[in-house]
């Protein structure tokens, strides 16, 4: 290779290492967001907080473990999670190789006739116009990262892996949510079709205990016809229970990506679960969050597209080559045949329409959405945590007093019922309300257990846990 050119080349290198001194992207730094207060009523420092614990030392019920991690195989919308980080992966990869120069080899055969007549030579000179022309070569190009642009391009795609990473954490640990709070309410069915079908069996005995006072005249006709009605009020419920009972099962199934079918389960008595439910401090969710994670690496992606479309404002610079053996014959395609060329040389925009800066605002705006939603995912995980907080501290406030209301209804219905045998102070329509609302406060007894359960599942996921 002339020295010459390599000189040139070697400058122009040189010029660029100076020039990257000078870059216009700009380095990334996290958003300054505000996260005094997001979780009300709670001012806690200390930073234990309930999101470390692993799922299988909060949830004890071995059946509940086990569809957990069925569903951690074999959930559909996890393994979609999954092929996302593959594909991030892959534009990771892509963007890192595009600091290696590229090498090309070619092989060619060449085959040419000319016009002798278009040839123009003086007559008698004899020239063969059918030639055939052997190649075989490489070819390299490299362009400088000297603006950055590469690098921003590299960045974004690592921050769009990072982000797929993140959105499939949070598919889990909204998978585990979903399992368990799907698991206890079919506990809950499955009680307060238990609870039914005993009011029922209790509600046939009254029917005839009511026959027997008629025949004794110590209740009317009236007496028997509401009891049956009180017994087949019961009777009616019990299919709508049972309803229920059958969607959660198909909706457990979904979430394990089988078959509807029947799923293995223990009763809501053997339940137990944390009692206390440590929130760390609002700051933690920006590392426990995936959610929040992912919406920040959102931002960061916008933000790198932004330092990538500065960077089209300036010229870029790449050096090119190529060489390998060229012959007229085959025979001499190893002797004298070489051939080779360098070059380098800078491409600076001129007149594009407006394009870069175009580009340019549209990438600025994208930025401002993308820190807005940050912003918003921020403040939502905070709501959720203090929405998880209030509904676990009001179930057990319900608790105690639920428990007294309904031993309170079980002696009224007690009362009424030995009343209507040896007392005319009293009828059935009393012994009837008793019994309604009974059923009524223990139906909703169940609820408030539920709800107890389900608020620290919900809390669990809103403080990030479940993806450790």
């Amino acid at each position: 290779m002339n020295r010459n050119c390599f000189k040139y080349i070697v400058l122009f290198t040189s010029l660029s290492g100076v020039v990257l001194s000078c870059r216009i992207t700009k380095p990334y730094k996290q958003p300054d967001v505000n996260t005094q207060g997001l979780y009300r009523g709670q001012q806690s420092t200390d930073t234990a907080t309930l999101a470390s614990m692993p799922w299988q030392t909060l949830f004890v019920d071995t059946a509940l473990r086990s569809l957990i991690q069925e569903g951690l195989n074999n959930n559909l919308d996890l393994k979609t999670a999954v092929q996302k980080i593959l594909e991030a992966q892959a534009t990771l990869q892509q963007s890192k190789a595009a600091f290696i120069p590229s090498l090309s080899g070619n092989a060619t055969v060449q085959r040419n006739k000319q016009s002798q007549a278009g040839l123009n030579f003086p007559p008698g000179i004899n020239i063969n116009t059918l030639t055939t022309t052997y190649q075989a070569g490489l070819s390299t190009s490299w362009e400088a990262d000297i603006w950055g642009k590469l690098s921003s391009t590299k960045r974004a795609a690592l921050a769009g892996f990072l982000q797929s990473d993140a959105a499939k954490r949070a598919v889990q640990t909204q998978l585990i949510a979903d399992i368990a709070n799907n698991y206890f309410n079919l506990l809950a069915l499955d009680k307060q079709l238990e609870i039914t079908e005993q009011t029922l069996k209790n509600r046939i005995k009254d029917v005839e205990a009511i026959k027997e006072l008629k025949e004794g005249a110590v209740v009317n006709g009236a007496a028997v016809v509401q009891s049956e009605a009180n017994r087949y009020a019961a009777e009616v419920s019990i299919p709508d229970i049972k309803r229920s009972i059958r969607e959660t099962e198909n909706a457990l199934d979904i979430l394990l990506s089988r078959p509807p079918g029947p799923v293995n389960r223990s009763s809501l008595a053997n339940q137990n679960m944390v009692n206390e439910l440590q929130t760390g401090i609002p700051t933690q969710l920006l590392t426990n969050r995936p959610d929040v994670q992912q919406s920040e690496y959102a931002f960061r992606v916008a933000f790198e597209n932004t330092n990538l479309a500065r960077t089209y404002f300036y010229p870029s610079f790449t050096i090119t080559a190529s060489g390998g053996l060229s012959s007229l014959t085959l025979k001499d395609f190893f002797n004298k045949s070489i051939f080779y060329n360098a070059a380098a040389g800078l491409t600076q925009p001129i007149f594009n329409q407006g394009i870069n800066k175009a580009r340019l605002r549209t990438a600025q705006a994208q930025q401002q959405e993308a820190l807005n939603s940050f912003q918003k995912t921020l403040l939502a995980a905070g709501q959720e945590v203090s929405n998880a907080l209030y509904a676990h501290q009001t179930a057990i406030e319900k608790r105690d007093s639920r428990g007294k209301q309904i031993i309170a209804l079980q002696k009224a219905v007690d009362y009424t019922q030995e009343l209507l045998r040896y007392s005319s102070a009293t009828n059935y329509t009393d012994v009837l309300t008793s019994e309604q609302n009974l059923l009524a406060a223990q139906l909703s007894g169940v609820s408030d257990r539920l709800q107890e359960l389900q608020a620290i599942v919900n809390l669990y996921r809103a403080l990030g846990g479940g993806w450790r």
